[in-house]
């Protein structure tokens, strides 16, 4: 049994940490073990009844464990599951089966592993590109092991004059120096939209739609077409799924679980994790911080503060303005953070029948991961929608279905469906989320039921996450699940904003380990990594 992570501690303890981390969510949960297991005194401060952020498996329903936001282990490092022993404390991978995409009209594709099914499974489209397939992947793979390397560095700023500075910048040239036509290729990348990179590889409408669907259905207020979108296709890449660690998968026992085995390693080593502990201020003293004040009124003292929580919380609501440059806090209120990414569960009495798709042909016996964008038109209908306040009527979704490989998150003789949708705006042109969530939750059925027609007969129960409830419930700002747009302007020595990327902040002694800084969003692991890194060399006593 999985140690509690959200545990009360005695209160009358003393409340003086070397550090204290505002947000237990994965980032600051990995922040927080790596900093206890060299020998700091810890406390992780969660305003929520569980800790765990956006990966938490939740009872919405009773017998059920929802991964009410993330909603599948694809880019957790390897490294931090081997260092903080994460299969010791319940970590384990379910690998489903393939991803199932589908186009409507019969046509479907089956993204399995490289090989002969696959290319015959392409070439009913276009046999080039069937051939392009593997150069595409190995050309991604290349890439994505740079963009790797990348995540664990401590982003130089390039504007600082300081010598130190200097010296951290010269450093990061001579590491990748031997980049070459690498920095060409990495550079189409950040700046083409995902169809016209694709448009390179590929010349069916099928295959540009299957490998692109994520840059228009990601999170990110974006579409297929917008350029710089390219840059998401390479979020694939840069994971290893040969090592030890695994491969990737859903989780037994929901996202949850991830968090679960993080607090537990972390514990292990005297991290401690308080629940229903919000945190009102940020306290500094002269030009440094000391600690925090809750919501009740209590003072935690610590030698440094670092903030789990989205950039533009922590100094709009965490930090008193007068401590910090009014031209940061305008750098701040600009980053772009508006999404258009929803969330629907759907509790089930039975699995629904998916018309296109034939066991016998696939090799498997049902579609636990399915995809419902039929043409690169599809997406773009639909981000035109939101783009101007709508919901799309037609939106893009990734249904998954769990319960199939791990019976544990529903009910005996009961499933479980979790859609990660796109096209659904923030900021509603036409009234307001409170009026239109049954809406969206019938627009979703009704693009549901165009491939799978019986999904209404199978529902017990639902709930519909629109993006202010993401907003509201897990604390992003405007329901982006990153904390900011993935953008060539937002990411590396401009995540979060200028002059900050490097973990610490203008104030001494706090520091940000969450999505806001690099590599951004994606449960990941690294940012609380970094930031931990970070630390140890600043504060160690």
């Amino acid at each position: 049994m999985r140690p509690p992570i959200n545990e009360r501690i005695d209160t009358n303890m003393a409340n003086r940490y070397d550090a204290v981390i505002i947000g237990a969510g994965h980032n600051g949960l990995v922040c927080g073990a790596y900093l206890a297991r060299k020998g700091f005194k810890v406390c992780l401060l969660e305003r929520r009844e569980i800790a765990g952020g956006a990966a938490v498996s939740e009872p919405v329903w009773p017998g059920y464990r929802v991964s009410t936001a993330s909603y599948t282990m694809a880019l957790l490092q390897p490294r931090i599951i081997q260092e903080l022993e994460l299969a010791k404390y319940g970590y384990e991978i379910v690998v489903p089966s393939p991803m199932l995409h589908l186009y409507g009209d019969g046509r479907s594709l089956v993204l399995r592993a490289e090989g002969e099914r696959l290319f015959a499974d392409i070439a009913r489209f276009s046999e080039a590109d069937a051939e392009a397939y593997g150069k595409y992947r190995a050309h991604m793979t290349k890439l994505g092991k740079v963009v790797s390397e990348m995540l664990w560095e401590i982003p130089p700023d390039p504007a600082d004059n300081a010598l130190s500075a200097r010296s951290r910048l010269l450093g990061f040239a001579w590491r990748f120096r031997d980049m070459g036509e690498q920095f060409y290729e990495l550079y189409d990348v950040l700046t083409l939209s995902a169809r016209d990179f694709l448009g390179r590889w590929f010349e069916s409408d099928e295959m540009i739609t299957a490998m692109g669907f994520y840059a228009s259905c990601g999170g990110a207020a974006t579409s297929i077409c917008s350029p710089g979108s390219a840059y998401v296709l390479l979020r694939g890449f840069i994971r290893d799924h040969t090592t030890g660690a695994g491969p990737a998968g859903f989780v037994r026992g929901g996202m949850g679980a991830i968090s679960e085995a993080i607090a537990a390693s972390g514990k292990a080593h005297g991290m401690e994790v308080r629940c229903d502990a919000p945190v009102a201020e940020v306290l500094i003293d002269g030009e440094r911080a000391t600690g925090v004040r809750l919501a009740s009124g209590e003072r935690i003292e610590a030698g440094c503060v670092i903030s789990n929580v989205a950039t533009k919380v922590l100094f709009q609501q965490l930090v008193n303005a007068k401590h910090v440059a009014p031209e940061f806090l305008s750098r701040v209120a600009r980053i772009r953070d508006r999404s258009t990414a929803f969330k629907v569960h759907l509790a089930l009495n039975r699995l629904p029948t998916f018309k296109d798709f034939d066991a016998q042909a696939a090799g498997f016996a049902y579609p636990a991961q399915v995809r419902i964008a039929p043409s690169v038109e599809y997406l773009e209908r639909a981000w035109d929608a939101a783009k101007y306040g709508g919901i799309a009527p037609h939106p893009a979704l990734v249904v998954m279905t769990p319960s199939v490989v791990d019976p544990g998150v529903a009910p005996e003789g009961k499933h479980l469906i979790s859609i990660f949708g796109q096209h659904a705006p923030y900021a509603l042109r036409e009234g307001t989320w409170n009026t239109q969530r049954e809406r969206l939750c019938q627009i979703v059925l009704d693009t549901l039921a165009v491939h799978a027609p019986d999904i209404r007969e199978c529902i017990d129960d639902a709930q519909v996450l629109s993006p202010a409830d993401l907003e509201r419930i897990f604390a992003l700002p405007g329901g982006h699940v990153h904390h900011g747009e993935l953008s060539a302007d937002q990411i590396f020595f401009r995540r979060p904003v200028q002059g900050a990327a490097d973990y610490r902040t203008p104030i001494k002694g706090l520091y940000q380990c969450g999505a806001s800084v690099h590599p951004g969003g994606g449960v990941t692991g690294v940012p609380g990594h970094n930031a931990a890194q970070v630390v140890m060399r600043a504060e160690r006593r």
